[in-house]
């Protein structure tokens, strides 16, 4: 979302592959960091010694992400950055998904939020279950 909305001091970046490129991308991270497969659908990458991750999301509905996005500046380096429409989603799936730590659905709320304080005109998209729950 730093593309879009101000930054939040996270330890992560996410990522997301095209779905096609998923075994290839897992097979060159393995050789050179420490990588864990978490439920959720997303890959956790570190390098040895190293506080920031990385995190490849796996969800097969986010496939459609990387041929939407498009080019922006994300601290400093130009980077393809999915849709305004496409974050705004993955996060109501992560609101809706009741398996994930209530800890981290209210990071998801907060950052719908703020998504939509910089994108009002996206407020649709957001199902009334959730809207009901932002701050």
């Amino acid at each position: 979302m730093n593309a879009y909305a101000e930054p939040v001091v996270t330890l992560d970046l996410d990522f997301m592959v095209a779905i096609q490129d998923l075994g290839t991308v897992r097979a060159l991270l393995e050789r050179e960091f420490d990588m864990r497969e978490h439920a959720h659908n997303r890959m956790n990458i570190s390098a040895p010694g190293s506080d920031p991750r990385v995190q490849v999301q796996t969800d097969p509905r986010c496939g459609g992400f990387p041929a939407r996005a498009s080019r922006h500046d994300v601290l400093g380096l130009r980077l393809p950055v999915a849709s305004p429409e496409d974050i705004l989603q993955g996060r109501v799936w992560a609101v809706q998904d009741e398996s994930r730590r209530p800890g981290k659905r209210q990071k998801d709320l907060a950052d719908i939020a703020r998504f939509l304080e910089a994108f009002p005109a996206l407020r649709d998209r957001v199902p009334a279950d959730v809207l009901s729950r932002l701050p």
